[in-house]
């Protein structure tokens, strides 16, 4: 059997919803951060936060998200870290965006406040028992785009079927009748999609409304692959993630190019 490659590349994704008002500053700065540690990926920026995906190895990213926090809007900058042995990206790039998950509802403004959240070990209690600690039945709630589901989802999620995150609110008002009575734990990736979700569900007056702390990449590593079927969909060249949290392909070799 031929050795593979052994993981050597850092990946990591994060996101805050925090007001930014010096954009075309802020990218300059980061994209001359980022090319001269040689790193990879991408950042978006808009005035609701930031929301990255970068990729190098280990020192470079340490030392950029060291630069980084020194700005105190991004001190407390939270990250999702995972593995490949091979570069995952292909570019680098800065970009500013009206959203940094685009949902076409400006109004919803995480940063003015959050929805309440319930972490990875809660959610696992809770799926094994069939039921929140009130007794409610609870459902976990998707709110990714279906190619991403076809590579993995909890079991029984109700899933809308969503061609893109734009569609989520008229999905919840056809749908809504659909969660009453429960518990609904929204869920996504890395934890973007399921903040502003959340956040919507409850100004549409859904009740006992939750997001999933940090994603399924945080469920993964807290509580591995329990009541989760398949792999994470990643928007890179590795494809998707295990509950280990390695790539489930292998691209081509790193480069410095």
């Amino acid at each position: 059997m031929p050795n593979r490659p052994m993981p050597c590349v850092l990946n990591i994704a994060a996101y805050m919803f925090v007001s930014l008002d010096d954009l075309p500053t802020l990218k300059d700065a980061i994209l001359h951060a980022l090319a001269t540690r040689e790193i990879k990926g991408t950042v978006l920026l808009a005035e609701e936060g930031i929301n990255l995906f970068l990729a190098a190895h280990s020192p470079a990213i340490h030392d950029f998200l060291t630069w980084l926090r020194t700005d105190d809007r991004f001190a407390d900058l939270q990250i999702k870290e995972s593995w490949s042995a091979v570069q995952p990206f292909h570019k680098r790039l800065v970009k500013i965006k009206p959203e940094i998950i685009r949902m076409n509802h400006p109004a919803i403004r995480p940063s003015a406040g959050r929805a309440p959240a319930v972490d990875a070990r809660t959610l696992k209690r809770w799926l094994d028992s069939g039921q929140d600690d009130a007794g409610r039945p609870v459902v976990t709630l998707e709110t990714r785009n279906r190619y991403e589901i076809e590579v993995g989802t909890f079991k029984n999620a109700i899933d809308w079927q969503l061609d893109k995150f734009t569609e989520f609110p008229q999905a919840v008002q056809a749908h809504r009748e659909e969660l009453a009575g429960k518990t609904v734990v929204s869920f996504c990736t890395g934890g973007i999609r399921c903040e502003k979700a959340a956040i919507y569900l409850e100004e549409a007056g859904i009740s006992n409304v939750y997001q999933l702390d940090g994603g399924i990449l945080s469920y993964f590593e807290e509580c591995g692959q329990a009541h989760f079927e398949g792999d994470c969909f990643v928007f890179d060249d590795r494809r998707a993630v295990n509950a280990a949290l390695m790539p489930r392909v292998n691209p081509c070799a790193l480069s410095d190019s």
